[in-house]
């Protein structure tokens, strides 16, 4: 593993180590453990879209493994005034140990890691999401025991957090369904490899894809940068919302997760989220622990 890219790049048992290193250093975070791993390296955030949790958890993630998080936004870099990023990733490379991007384009990310000769991580793209996921699978994993066996339902746009799901879900033997409009439907070639090596169905039927669903997932509709599609996707994805209805048809002890932020009463109830509040805050938390365990195995 020299990057985190995407979680296509990677094996069940490099997604379970990181797991099972991100429970060791939340545990010792919880008591009170000094953990300074990276002690003397320093991660350049570079965000071309903004954030709130991949911000504050990468940065206080290098600060409790004894590093240095220096924020880079495009506004400040040469690379948001035209400088090819190629010659970006050779720079930075010159000066950093490492690299973490949210960003558009998946082919940024890409050429990061291409020309760069230190590891890069995927903050977010309009494709992936893999840190997200990460943490996702360690918040299930903590409330049901297991990954493995569980159906996991993710309700809403077939965006990135749709993507990342269904590649997480099924590499860790998940049943994924995904509840979508027919024209907001995952990444085809994600969605053929899914059904070549897993339990998935795609449907534009949200209670078909919640039954028995012992994991329900869902996220806002209109991304950043989608916010002149806000009326259009409104009107494309009523429905797709997780509530009591929905609730009825998943498994009597299914767990509700988020990525954040959340629009009440649009993707979700605001009942049916206070009533999951600490799922969801639990795998908010649990950001700063998967992220940290990345770094760990990308930077020792």
């Amino acid at each position: 593993m020299k990057h985190l890219l995407k979680l296509m790049d990677l094996t069940k048992e490099e997604i379970t180590d990181i797991l099972n290193l991100a429970d060791q250093l939340k545990y010792e975070k919880k008591n009170g453990i000094e953990h300074h791993i990276l002690k003397g390296k320093t991660l350049g955030m570079i965000f071309q879209k903004s954030s709130t949790r991949t911000r504050v958890s990468f940065e206080v993630g290098m600060y409790d493994l004894g590093g240095s998080a220096l924020f880079l936004s495009s506004n400040d870099l040469q690379i948001g005034r035209g400088e090819p990023v190629e010659d970006t990733a050779r720079v930075l490379s010159r000066y950093l140990d490492g690299i973490m991007i949210r960003t558009f384009e998946q082919a940024e990310v890409e050429a990061l890691a291409e020309y760069g000769s230190i590891p890069i991580i995927n903050g977010l793209t309009d494709y992936a999401h893999p840190c997200q996921v990460l943490a996702d699978l360690l918040t299930i994993r903590e409330h049901k025991g297991v990954i493995e066996g569980n159906k996991l339902c993710f309700v809403g746009d077939g965006n990135n957090m749709a993507n990342s799901l269904i590649v997480g879900g099924i590499k860790m033997g998940m049943k994924v369904s995904i509840a979508c409009p027919d024209n907001y439907r995952p990444d085809p070639e994600i969605m053929k490899w899914a059904y070549e090596n897993g339990e998935f169905e795609c449907t534009s039927d949200i209670l078909k894809a919640a039954e028995g669903a012992t994991v329900l997932y869902t996220d806002v509709w209109a991304s950043m940068g989608q916010e002149s599609e806000k009326a259009e996707r409104e009107k494309a994805f009523a429905g797709y919302q997780i509530n009591d209805e929905v609730m009825a048809v998943a498994a009597p002890e299914a767990m509700v997760l988020h990525c954040l932020p959340a629009h009440r009463e649009e993707e979700i109830t605001a009942k049916v989220f206070e009533e999951h509040a600490d799922e969801i805050f639990d795998e908010a938390e649990n950001r700063l622990h998967a992220q940290k365990a990345v770094l760990v195995k990308l930077m020792k």
